[in-house]
């Protein structure tokens, strides 16, 4: 297998005989945070895509006056939610948003509901078939069923054969004081790696609990990656180690062993998906 960072433009999927001609190409991204615009073209010159979740924009750290937080209560508070999680004082920007969703009432929950919809229906009409995903921390899971059309396949603690190769899926994330929708627990997640077992490529959303990348240059802080996939990639070798979550990594790759860990880039800032070919 060979990978680079896909600048690849050409109209339409391969065709069969350019596939027994020059191999299988997959583009894989995460973290679309919204940008439907560059989704649309993806799929443009891959067999496939691989999408490693968290569709929705709940709120934009570079932008602030995009997303459900500054569409419902507006970007002054945007920027002061930004600034307090950015400062690490969770337990005040918990307390600051509680006096938001306050005025909202009883609606919160439907209003937050109509604008993950929304989103939803726009991404998902965006992607390419065949498309395999997972979802990310901030997806909401039961919704995905609704939305997911044919040629689109979700998995999570699941594995799949694509162009010979086996891939597995897990996604969401662990718990943090962000409280993001899909959090789990440590061995609820452990769980979904031990089901997927020995695969080619293991693709999740959160990295492996690794310092170097785990750590957000930006936001200055160490997200949560899995001791779980650490010790999965470590124990069963897989070539590639497929993952998301930390926009902007102290670094985006390294060898675990035998196993080629890469973070697949930020795709809601990038617009570019990151290419397996073999």
């Amino acid at each position: 297998m060979a990978s680079t960072p896909s600048g690849d433009r050409t109209a339409g999927n391969r065709t069969a005989e350019n596939r027994r001609t020059r191999g299988t190409r997959i583009h894989v991204i995460s973290d679309v945070h919204g940008n439907a615009r560059d989704l649309a073209r993806v799929g443009e010159g891959a067999d496939a895509l691989i999408c490693l979740g968290d569709l929705v924009l709940f709120l934009d750290y570079a932008d602030h006056s995009r997303g459900i937080f500054p569409d419902l209560f507006g970007e002054e508070n945007a920027d002061r939610i930004v600034e307090l999680r950015t400062a690490r004082r969770f337990e005040d920007a918990r307390e600051f948003g509680a006096r938001l969703w306050a005025g909202i009432g009883a609606d919160r929950a439907a209003a937050i509901e109509k604008a993950v919809r929304k989103q939803y229906a726009e991404m998902f009409a965006a992607f390419p078939t065949p498309t395999y995903a997972t979802y990310g921390n901030v997806d909401m899971p039961p919704l995905w069923r609704e939305y997911a059309r044919p040629g689109t396949t979700v998995l999570d603690g699941e594995r799949v054969e694509i162009g010979g190769r086996v891939f597995g899926f897990v996604g969401g994330g662990l718990r943090t004081p962000m409280r993001t929708p899909y959090e789990i627990d440590d061995e609820e997640y452990a769980a979904k790696i031990e089901a997927v077992g020995e695969v080619d490529v293991l693709c999740t959303h959160i990295p492996p609990e690794v310092p170097e990348l785990v750590y957000d240059t930006v936001a200055r802080r160490f997200e949560r990656g899995s001791r779980a996939l650490l010790h999965a990639i470590r124990r069963t070798k897989p070539r590639y180690s497929l993952f998301g979550h930390v926009h902007q990594p102290l670094a985006r790759r390294m060898r675990i062993g035998a196993t080629e860990c890469v973070n697949v880039g930020h795709f809601a800032g990038t617009g570019r998906p990151w290419a397996l070919e073999w």
